[in-house]
């Protein structure tokens, strides 16, 4: 069997809610949503990572952060075939460009940069391949 090959093509982050009214604490916790498209016809995927920034009692979060992935297949025909570690890693690859870009939006509005942590997002897999469709 061969092996499923991919890159990423793009990135964009396409909606960006960042209110530091309802930032309450510098505890933070986070929240991921996931969701994709397997485009047949040119091979692409195209992931939905969206990460929202809350405090612990606050009903409304003040960071949300939408960031569309642009994936190629090199040799991927049809959504049965994509395999499970893509998705892994297609949130892996990710996720290091909202971190860099929260961190720097944050340290330029002159306010305490907020740096997300490092994280195994691997519980995410699941998430994404149950929420991929196919057009």
């Amino acid at each position: 069997m061969q092996q499923a090959a991919f890159s990423i093509v793009n990135y964009q982050f396409d909606k960006v809610n960042i209110d530091l009214e309802y930032q309450k604490t510098n505890e933070l916790n986070l929240a991921f949503e996931t969701k994709g498209v397997f485009i047949k016809n040119t091979k692409n995927f195209e992931l939905i990572f969206i990460v929202q920034v809350e405090n612990d009692n606050e009903p409304n979060p003040f960071i949300k952060i939408r960031c569309k992935g642009l994936f190629k297949f090199e040799n991927i025909n049809l959504f049965e075939e994509i395999p499970d570690f893509f998705y892994r890693n297609a949130i892996a690859i990710l996720f290091p460009y909202v971190r860099a870009y929260l961190s720097l939006v944050t340290t330029q509005a002159n306010v305490p940069g907020i740096i997300l942590p490092t994280m195994n997002l691997s519980n995410l897999e699941g998430e994404l391949r149950k929420n991929t469709i196919q057009e």
